[in-house]
């Protein structure tokens, strides 16, 4: 029954996305959805963004080895980053009437920022794409025994052909059916769960001393820099992201854009706490589930120990929860690459039917570059890591900069994003007590600064 139950409901996924390509006329309509979604839609998209195989999968296995300190990153850094932006982000880039981040880059410093910064923008989303469609897979394989590398291809099937053929309008109403879905299966199993432990209060006398606590245990510079390296690996490092970009241009007006960003934080820090609780209450109640594949523990748990209508559920919420991050992940880099890399090359002779077309093969090629990574590598974590830290150390600076100080310029935006780049790519390999991403950080501010100054030229200066 449970298959023919996840069988059903990719079959309505299709259907769905099928559906939401009559209202595609236009590049528009495929990168933003005509700027038509109200909050509820725009909110919707923005939790779903990054509410994926990390946060079920993922994160609920690091918070039951490491406590509260081992989720900083995600719930809490990602609901940040939401917050942030719908302070500072949203109303001045939806006032420009843009469809990309390297828009933003070509208005606010010249065509060559535009051109750079896409490379950095579609290499980041390709480790995140992979991570999705890993994590669908293994779900696939678990609940039906399908082989992982038929797994990837079938899920990467159903993603390609939904998003090709209606973009954001696409991903906009799925992902407002799939937080529903996310919500109510997540709440159901929490509710379960925590009813069988004997409610919160047991709950937290069975768990560890300082579990919970949530400032570093050792009161030192590197546990506080790695900390703090934490909160802003997705805290300020998705904000330069062309996935939540898109859903935040998806609204009808800038004050829906702004109150959508607020929402979603909210809507993330609280649902996202579901996977955490469920984890950890299971761990309390089946003392085996700790051994095997840490990413399986909230599947293990519920095949193993629910009901046929919790199994529904909660791999409802599993599915639709990965499915709407892997779209939005795809259509992103997509975009970008028709829109900055392909485009120019046509010059003002493009026609918009034209670039809908490169747009929508621009899908299929990012497609397949991440079903080729996820058949690579299969872990879920490392692969989420590897897509955070490239866009926090290329282009969160050149953004902010850009937003708000006027002396920033496009020699100062180049070096940001090479020397963050290159510094960060330098400690990875050869690590220090630091995490590599802050030397990165820090290159990438100097670069801003140091370019800015020598040539002291604020404006476009194609």
């Amino acid at each position: 029954m449970l298959i023919s139950f996840i069988i059903l409901y990719l079959l309505l996924t299709i259907f769905v996305g099928w559906y939401a390509s009559k209202f595609v006329k236009t590049s528009n309509d495929f990168a933003i959805a005509g700027r038509q979604m109200p909050i509820y839609v725009v909110a919707s998209g923005l939790f779903a963004t990054w509410f994926g195989s990390e946060t079920v999968m993922g994160a609920s296995s690091e918070f039951v080895e490491h406590g509260l300190l081992g989720v900083i990153e995600d719930p809490f850094g990602a609901a940040l980053c939401l917050f942030l932006i719908g302070m500072f982000f949203s109303r001045p880039l939806y006032r420009l009437n843009i469809l990309t981040f390297s828009d933003y880059f070509r208005i606010r410093y010249n065509k060559k920022v535009e051109w750079i910064s896409a490379i950095f923008i579609i290499p980041s989303y390709f480790s995140w794409i992979a991570a999705q469609l890993v994590a669908l897979a293994i779900v696939l394989q678990s609940i039906a025994q399908i082989p992982f590398a038929w797994g990837i291809i079938i899920c990467a099937s159903i993603v390609l052909f939904y998003t090709y053929v209606g973009g954001m309008w696409s991903v906009a109403i799925t992902d407002t059916i799939q937080t529903a879905i996310i919500i109510i299966g997540l709440l159901v199993l929490t509710l379960e769960l925590v009813s069988e432990v004997g409610g919160f209060n047991e709950v937290l006398t069975k768990t560890p001393p300082d579990f919970f606590k949530f400032t570093p245990k050792e009161n030192s510079l590197t546990s506080w820099v790695s900390y703090f390296a934490a909160w802003i690996t997705i805290g300020w490092g998705s904000i330069p992201q062309q996935d939540v970009f898109q859903r935040t241009l998806s609204a009808k007006s800038e004050d829906i854009a702004v109150k959508s960003a607020y929402w979603s934080s909210l809507m993330y820090l609280t649902v996202a706490s579901m996977p955490l609780v469920i984890a950890l209450c299971g761990t309390i109640l089946y003392k085996d589930l700790k051994q095997g594949d840490s990413q399986m523990l909230i599947p293990i748990l519920v095949l193993k120990h629910s009901g046929i209508g919790i199994q529904i559920l909660f791999f409802g919420a599993l599915l639709s929860a990965i499915l709407s991050t892997c779209s939005g992940a795809i259509l992103a880099p997509a975009t970008v690459l028709g829109e900055n890399l392909i485009k120019p090359l046509y010059g003002e002779r493009i026609s918009d039917k034209k670039l809908l077309h490169i747009m929508r093969l621009s899908v299929i090629g990012i497609t397949l570059f991440g079903v080729a990574l996820s058949l690579y590598k299969s872990e879920i974590y490392e692969l989420v890591g590897e897509s955070s830290a490239l866009s926090l150390v290329a282009l969160f600076v050149p953004l902010v900069a850009g937003l708000y100080w006027k002396k920033a310029n496009a020699l100062g935006a180049i070096l940001s994003m090479i020397l963050g780049t290159g510094v960060w790519t330098f400690f990875e390999f050869y690590e220090t007590e630091i995490p590599s991403m802050i030397w990165g950080l820090l290159a990438s501010i100097g670069g801003m600064i140091i370019g800015s100054i020598i040539t002291k030229t604020p404006t476009n200066d194609e």
